[in-house]
């Protein structure tokens, strides 16, 4: 900000030293960055305004800006715009896709694959779900099959 080098640093604290003092350089060092800071302080609170009232007259150009468009708009097309179209019915809904054929379970492919010829024109028909979710009818519960 200053442009102050190395040099011209070293001279300074040597002027302070030998004009202050060693014994009050550290209070004078201390006042000063009190008042840098009080400095520092007013200068951001001001350039904070400056930057509010700088966005305000931009919001404000703007604004300017999009009235101006939309009166050209309306001016242009005066009875809202281009008309609807007329609706000429509706369109069919679109054709559902063929159900997923049910999984085979192992009894099911088992007899298939020894009989493939008779009951090929039987529709499928999956096994019932187990009554609680984790024993299998034919297994047994859990605990059973362990013992």
């Amino acid at each position: 900000m200053f442009d102050i080098g190395p040099s011209e640093l070293l001279l300074i604290v040597v002027v302070a030293v030998l004009v202050i003092g060693p014994k009050d350089l550290p209070l004078a060092l201390r006042t000063a960055g009190k008042w840098i800071g009080k400095m520092r302080k007013i200068s951001g609170h001001f350039r904070a305004g400056l930057d509010t009232m700088i966005r305000e007259a931009e919001m404000e150009e703007l604004e300017k800006k999009w009235a101006e468009q939309n009166e050209r708009v309306m001016r242009e097309h005066p009875n809202g715009g281009p008309g609807e179209p007329e609706p000429t019915g509706a369109y069919p809904p679109p054709p559902l896709p063929a159900p997923l054929p049910a999984p085979a379970t192992a009894e099911s492919r088992a007899i298939l694959q020894d009989n493939p010829d008779e009951y090929r024109d039987m529709p499928f028909v999956p096994d019932p779900p187990a009554p609680d979710g984790d024993t299998d009818p034919k297994l047994g519960p859990p605990d059973a099959a362990k013992a």
